[in-house]
């Protein structure tokens, strides 16, 4: 585990997210990368049930229930704002018991699934972001492999972005400059899925469903 980066690829103008996909991943060929099996990050919204609110009008917590095909026997559980949870994969079991606690948001599940590719000591990621059987947008992800602490190789990574991003290319993620020096984890990777995810949820004009 390297350290990793995720962006939003906007869609080129006149095309599909299917086409700029192809786009993308072209790129990526042309450059000499090559293909290594697939990947799926998905996430489903879980908001806190009406019964635990009590009668002050507080407003509900939103948790996000998240899994990557990268790391199969975990599950991640991250707030908003919050600490994530890394956990077995038996934590969806745990969150059927929860209901009382919990409840899925209805419309909630979002997820990216695309092409692995990799590139000398890169791993890069081109997905398809869907709701339900909609296509909303594309994701991307680089991991560096060999540096675990983000300030040691985020000038490399941009480089390497700028490559077959252009003028597309992300800035340094905020969970960078949350860390420091400390060594990069998978659920820093998770956090920025995250937010990616609300940001295309927004864009879209999809609000996560919540207590009625």
């Amino acid at each position: 585990m390297g350290v990793t980066c995720v962006s939003q690829m906007p869609v080129a103008e006149g095309k599909s997210v299917q086409q700029t996909v192809e786009l993308l991943t072209r790129k990526l060929e042309m450059l000499g990368a090559e293909k290594q099996g697939t990947f799926c990050v998905d996430c489903e919204t879980y908001h806190t049930a009406a019964s635990t609110l009590g009668s002050q009008g507080q407003a509900g917590k939103l948790m996000y229930v998240m899994h990557n095909s990268e790391y199969p026997l975990s599950c991640f559980a991250l707030f908003e704002n919050g600490p994530c949870l890394v956990a077995d994969t038996n934590f969806d079991v745990l969150m059927v018991k929860l209901k009382g606690f919990f409840q899925s948001a209805k419309a909630s599940k979002i997820e990216t699934r695309g092409t692995r590719y990799q590139y000398c000591d890169f791993l890069v990621k081109v997905g398809t972001v869907t709701m339900g059987p909609s296509a909303r947008g594309i994701s991307v992800e680089v991991e560096y492999g060999p540096c675990v602490v983000a300030s040691d190789c985020w000038s490399l990574l941009l480089e390497f972005l700028q490559s077959f991003l252009g003028s597309h290319t992300p800035g340094a993620p905020a969970v960078f400059g949350n860390r420091h020096d400390a060594i990069y984890s998978p659920a820093d990777t998770m956090v920025q899925y995250m937010e990616l995810f609300n940001k295309i949820r927004k864009q879209q004009q999809v609000p996560v469903a919540g207590i009625r």
